[in-house]
């Protein structure tokens, strides 16, 4: 035993586990799949990565990444927190974006998000109609009178132009781009299928978290 012990006492101390993995592998490619947002925004999640999903609902592109994206957002490491942006890179994007926001005034985006998806694309819905919208939104279970007080409000008005403002200063050139805590930036036109967003996603988490960690 003694021998043993000997053995072991004269082996080169390892670097804890924690240590081994600290920096993370990463492959994505500045300016090829994925470029840095100058100057950095500031993020809205206090010590979780911010990661924005800025979309478009009319977008086929977001369509088609959606179900990637959501199971990603079901999976996702506890130290990333999801929020989502919907583009205006033009004036008639800002009714999609209305959309978006009402949803999310009455708690109903996590219920009925994918659903907007699906109206558009799949049934053809002409969804910057308002009347369109509140016939939708009774046939998915909200009250008539809270989506059309909702819809209309001043509040709405407010995150529309907040979601206008943020679609420039995160340099949003199409959807659908995703941002990884207000320093990073992938979109589809950067990569060769929209399921490899989600790949470069993972690389731009552990970017962040390695900025972080400096």
């Amino acid at each position: 035993m003694n021998r043993r012990r000997a053995l072991l006492a004269a082996l080169p101390a390892l670097p804890l586990a924690t240590g081994l993995f600290a920096q993370e592998a990463v492959r994505a490619r500045q300016n090829i799949e994925y470029r840095l947002i100058e100057p950095a925004q500031p993020v809205e999640t206090g010590e979780r990565i911010e990661v924005i999903d800025f979309f478009w609902y009319g977008c086929p592109y977001c369509n088609q990444l959606l179900p990637f994206l959501e199971a990603w957002i079901k999976a996702r490491p506890p130290d990333v927190a999801v929020r989502r942006v919907p583009a205006i890179l033009r004036e008639s994007w800002a009714p999609h974006a209305r959309i978006f926001y009402t949803l999310e005034l009455l708690d109903e985006v996590e219920r009925l998000h994918t659903r907007v998806f699906h109206g558009y694309h799949v049934e053809e819905l002409h969804m910057s109609k308002p009347d369109v919208m509140e016939k939708w939104a009774v046939a998915n279970g909200i009250d008539r009178r809270r989506w059309v007080d909702a819809y209309f409000s001043p509040e709405i008005d407010g995150r529309i132009s907040r979601a206008a403002r943020a679609t420039k200063a995160y340099r949003v050139e199409g959807t659908p781009s995703l941002v990884a805590d207000g320093r990073y930036i992938t979109s589809g036109s950067m990569v060769s299928s929209l399921k490899d967003m989600i790949v470069v996603l993972d690389d731009l988490v552990r970017l962040a978290r390695q900025q972080r960690g400096r």
